[in-house]
């Protein structure tokens, strides 16, 4: 295969000059004619620890032949990540959003430092997705993502059963409605695969998004980790980035303002994470894009909610998958003219072209335009005198009776002593928890508190307690739970100077979440 075109590979392996390095090459095994090809980087994050990423070494030989296949070397290289689920509740998760820095780092340094041609991601979960995409922002050569896809829902008496339906079994033995023999059996069957966890929790929220955003192929967000599907989509997307080379398609042809409104919609549509406010943003910020909160809500507010996934609903990511997945999201969508079909993506094509032919296939797990569940998105943006710069909650997951809520602040310095108050029986109906100094400099690290929002889930007080917080929540959280409260406790904002016993007042609906205190009484506590 002669070489036609110039390559930024042609940096480490070409001329004379060049000997030294090609011999280095040639002690890895090498052929000449490897080293006429491309040179293709393939970032893959598989460790041990993490159920999403104990296969990733089957998803990366699979990436590897369809790179070969289409004419490339590749080159596969590793890089860090973090279980939430395993970090959870202790000071580890004072260390998982800052991975995710860490992940794009280490992702452009072994790029650039080699010279990649272009680059296949291989992440899975939930910081490791967006830190590579931040990457490839940030690289701008051409690039595909296959994730390892989720894991399939654990069954239990006949239930379908997911990693949140454990913590939530935590608070219902807290509350003597579970015994710990069940909680055993429960802990056993809940996650019964590889994959990313069964729900529409950060990291399946963060894959579908990626195929939404054009950098997965069609499939990305829902193909269950355990099928051979998954390893075919990987041969494709290792096919993929070789066409897209020769095409000359870089991420900023592919992450344009008009993705990044598709991906809220289709969010919107979904349900996803709050998590993804975080993201979406970094992502955006690398790609020299702006991302406004008010823009964000815009899109909410106009986006029907379509889906009801775990911990919204009863249905799991198999069953989007089995109903047609993203694309058939996108295609309900793209009848109300909620979509821009005319960005590129990694197929090469458009959206438009990829779109062709899509169907919902289960209109009870996708319902129709004409049947939301609701006319608003599933995330809400909030603002008023306890978030002057804003807040974030999945209303989706939010029951009726609490769209609307004004009660008592129970004031915690922290998500520790929260949880024990929770746990401990020490928080009535209608009270609003406020979890402060866990914002990004006051935990440090922001970390996500599943533990106490489904602790009161588990107890049966979600559709009678709210909870707000400076920190953020688990795309798993379900329930009246503001997170991103902004800005935060250690900047000395708002939600400083709350005391116990002040009124909370929560309108979702309205988009406001305010304490019933005058601005100068605000001023004089934070004072």
């Amino acid at each position: 295969m002669a070489q036609t075109r110039a390559y930024r590979s042609d940096e480490v392996k070409k001329g004379i000059v060049r000997a030294p390095h090609r011999s280095l090459l040639k002690a890895i095994g090498l052929t000449d004619e490897e080293m006429r090809r491309p040179f293709i980087g393939v970032a893959n994050s598989a460790n041990d620890i993490i159920p999403g990423h104990i296969h990733l070494d089957k998803i990366a030989e699979a990436v590897k032949a369809g790179i070969r296949l289409a004419g490339g070397t590749p080159f596969e290289f590793s890089t860090i990540g973090v279980c939430d689920g395993i970090a959870m509740n202790h000071a580890g998760m004072k260390y998982s959003l800052p991975s995710r820095e860490i992940i794009a780092d280490s992702v452009e340094l072994i790029v650039e430092a080699h010279r990649f041609d272009a680059l296949v991601l291989i992440p899975s979960c939930d910081k490791v997705t967006p830190g590579m995409l931040m990457a490839a922002a940030r690289m701008n050569i051409p690039t595909v993502a296959v994730s390892g896809g989720p894991m399939l829902a654990g069954k239990y008496r006949g239930k379908d059963i997911d990693l949140i339906s454990v913590f939530e079994a935590v608070g219902s033995v807290g509350a003597g409605t579970m015994t710990e023999d069940e909680l055993n059996e429960f802990e056993s069957r809940a996650c019964p695969t590889c994959g990313s966890c069964a729900g529409l929790f950060t990291a399946n929220t963060m894959n579908c998004l990626t195929e939404a955003i054009g950098m997965g192929l069609p499939g990305n967000g829902t193909i269950p980790a355990p099928y051979s599907e998954r390893i075919r989509l990987a041969k494709l997307a290792g096919m993929a980035v070789m066409d897209l080379l020769a095409n000359d398609i870089t991420p900023d042809k592919i992450l344009t303002n008009e993705a990044f409104r598709n991906a809220l919609a289709v969010d919107m549509a979904l349900g996803g994470s709050t998590n993804t406010m975080l993201h979406l943003a970094a992502i955006a910020h690398e790609a020299g894009l702006e991302f406004d909160l008010n823009m964000v809500d815009k899109i909410s507010l106009s986006t029907p909610d379509l889906c009801k996934i775990s911990p919204a609903g009863h249905h799991h990511i198999e069953d989007l998958y089995s109903a047609g997945g993203i694309m058939a999201v996108m295609a309900e969508l793209n009848k109300g003219g909620y979509l821009n079909t005319t960005v590129m993506t990694s197929t090469g094509k458009t959206l438009a072209e990829n779109l062709q032919g899509i169907e919902v296939l289960d209109n009870d797990v996708i319902r129709p335009l004409d049947n939301p569940y609701s006319k608003t998105g599933g995330l809400a943006i909030l603002f008023g005198n306890l978030a002057p710069d804003g807040a974030v909650v999945k209303q989706a997951a939010v029951k009726e009776s609490m769209l609307k809520h004004s009660g008592p602040a129970r004031v915690f310095n922290g998500e520790p002593e929260a949880t024990e108050a929770i746990l401990g029986g020490k928080i009535a109906a209608g009270d609003v928890i406020v979890i402060r100094y866990e914002g990004p400099k006051g935990g440090p690290g922001m970390r996500e508190m599943l533990t106490p929002t489904s602790a009161l889930a588990g107890m049966g007080l979600d559709d009678k307690v709210a909870l707000i917080t400076d920190g953020r929540f688990s795309g798993g959280t379900r329930g009246a739970a503001i997170g991103h409260v902004s800005p935060e406790a250690q900047e000395a904002g708002p939600i400083a100077a709350i005391k116990e016993g002040d009124t909370i007042k929560i309108d979702i609906p309205g988009r406001k979440l305010n304490v019933i205190l005058s601005d100068d009484e605000i001023k004089s506590r934070l004072a």
